[in-house]
């Protein structure tokens, strides 16, 4: 290698520059590095994110189905919360789903009405009280007879009311 340029005479020999203390880090040819550069990288790196998010799907997905236990979990869970919904103070019909129980309820509604309109009491009690058995809110629809029946007619239905219960256990 030959010997380092000398600078031509009556010029000083120039000195090597600091970087400034708040400078942007430089690329390996001493320039700055442009956004193009950077956006690939992170293009990059999510690129591999998602590759690695991948095959850890694919080996989890391999690892639970090569699982022999898995078929009897699944059933054991599903098994568990069927007892659950089934435990106290579950509802086994749900009016709002089951159209034959609301057709039920206002036929029954009806009879009541048409039998205590004839005079029938008796009648029009069973009816009222069998469609307060089949009611999803009977406390509402007890407050509603309370307001519209006549009192010796509701002291009659709410006589009824355990003696239905008890039929129908």
């Amino acid at each position: 290698m030959g010997a380092a340029p000398t600078p031509p005479a009556g010029r000083p020999a120039p000195r090597a520059r600091r970087p400034a203390p708040n400078a942007r880090p430089l690329d390996v040819r001493g320039r700055m590095p442009s956004v193009r550069t950077v956006l690939g990288l992170l293009a990059a790196l999510a690129a591999c994110g998602a590759v690695a998010f991948l095959g850890y799907c694919v080996y989890f997905d391999r690892k639970r189905r090569g699982d022999p236990a898995i078929r009897r979990r699944l059933r054991d869970k599903r098994r568990a919360q069927q007892r659950k919904a089934e435990g106290p103070g579950a509802q086994l019909w749900d009016p709002a789903k089951n159209e034959k129980l609301q057709e039920l309820f206002l036929q029954e509604i009806r009879m009541g009405q048409l039998w205590l309109s004839r005079g029938e009491c008796q009648l029009g009690v069973e009816h009222l009280s069998t469609a307060l058995l089949v009611c999803g809110q009977p406390q509402e629809l007890l407050k509603v007879f309370k307001h519209t029946l006549p009192p010796q007619v509701f002291e009659m239905l709410l006589h009824k009311i355990p003696l239905i219960c008890q039929s129908w256990s």
